[in-house]
């Protein structure tokens, strides 16, 4: 994928139309969980990621290759929480052990919070959620704001086309002004602008890669990339991925008027007959849309949050900052040593099973 720069001089940018050659029409949402089975037979049991340790140094690396070694170390970001969803951050490097394509692997070393953090903040600017950016410009500002201020950000607005607003920056006044610039579009290119954060923003740094999302994650079919094809683009990346969905949101107001119309007349329901179908379509639309974005993120190691008014966002993404800055770092040296490109599935277990722990499902090893 390829992005070019637009007229705009504070460095928005839009998709490059080679963009569209190098990717596949959509097809259908199943392919997301084809592709999760295919790198994984078990996609709930834990999840993986690697990128380098920040100090020692670090080997060459082509590019598009899409994991980092610095010596022979893979960087792991680990979230830990007790059963009542409470972050844990106590534990140490014995309390955890790794394994990759079920070998255990031996833990050089753990930190708390060691490495920045590149995030990618998107937004999905279609009709759906265009009414309530002005609730998405102050989380942001927000989530902003708790971050260490080594952490870069950058942000994608989508719908129609994918922009990006603004290229990393540790300026929240930068930040604030490329807020400003957000407008709302009609159509939602959600898997293109997946594709865009993890092939485009994060290339060859050595931190953590987060990317939010506030989106319904209903992708209108317009673009290019299939959801399958963003995520492992995601993958490869070692992004993490969270995604603050308004379906809930939706499907209350859908079940309300659904509620209200099938209360009237038989006359009244015959004339609103093609609206109540399309209102339960709409509502099966968001069930499968709720169970992609939960694959999505529990492979990437991320988390869904579905909030049930747009009131809710600043505690979301304060959720999330928190997270962030409350990640275990895990490094080890993987026993297989081979460059062959291959996926490696990744698990960690924390010596105390009422703990659940997350992160991706795994890598793709780099080539030669």
């Amino acid at each position: 994928m390829v992005i070019r720069r637009s007229s705009v001089k504070s460095g928005e940018r839009n998709v490059d139309r080679r963009f569209a050659a190098s990717l596949v029409r959509p097809s259908p949402i199943f392919a997301l969980t084809l592709l999760l089975f295919a790198v994984t037979p078990n996609l709930f049991a834990q999840n993986p990621p690697n990128q380098p340790r920040p100090a020692e140094t670090q080997q060459d690396v082509e590019e598009g290759e899409v994991i980092s070694f610095r010596t022979t170390e893979v960087l792991l970001p680990v979230t830990v929480r007790d059963r009542a969803g409470k972050l844990i951050t106590t534990l140490n490097q014995k309390d955890f052990r790794v394994f990759e394509d079920g070998r255990e692997q031996p833990l050089s070393d753990l930190a708390l919070r060691e490495s920045p953090v590149d995030v990618v903040l998107m937004v999905d600017a279609s009709s759906s959620v265009a009414r309530n950016l002005d609730d998405f410009r102050r989380a942001a500002l927000g989530f902003a704001e708790k971050l260490s201020p080594n952490d870069r950000l950058s942000l994608i607005k989508f719908d129609d086309r994918i922009e990006l607003l603004q290229d990393w920056t540790r300026s929240r006044v930068q930040l604030r002004r490329s807020l400003d610039r957000v407008t709302p579009g009609m159509f939602t290119r959600f898997n293109d602008a997946l594709m865009l954060a993890a092939k485009e923003q994060f290339k060859g740094a050595s931190v953590r890669h987060a990317v939010i999302v506030l989106t319904d994650g209903i992708d209108s079919r317009r673009g290019y990339a299939t959801i399958a094809a963003a995520l492992k683009s995601l993958l490869e990346a070692q992004a993490i991925v969270y995604v603050v969905s308004n379906t809930e949101i939706e499907r209350e107001s859908k079940i309300a008027e659904l509620t209200r119309l099938s209360s009237e007349s038989q006359s009244v329901r015959n004339f609103n007959a093609l609206r109540m179908d399309d209102l339960r379509e709409g509502l099966r639309v968001l069930d499968e849309s709720e169970q992609q974005l939960e694959q999505l993120t529990a492979a990437t190691g991320g988390r869904l949050y579905k909030p049930k008014s747009f009131d809710a966002l600043d505690a979301t993404y304060a959720e999330v900052a928190e997270e962030l800055r409350h990640q275990y770092t895990l490094y080890y040296s993987p026993l297989d040593k081979a460059r062959d490109g291959r996926f490696r599935r990744v698990r960690v277990e924390a010596s105390n099973p009422a703990l659940n722990v997350a992160t991706r499902i795994g890598y793709f090893a780099p080539v030669k």
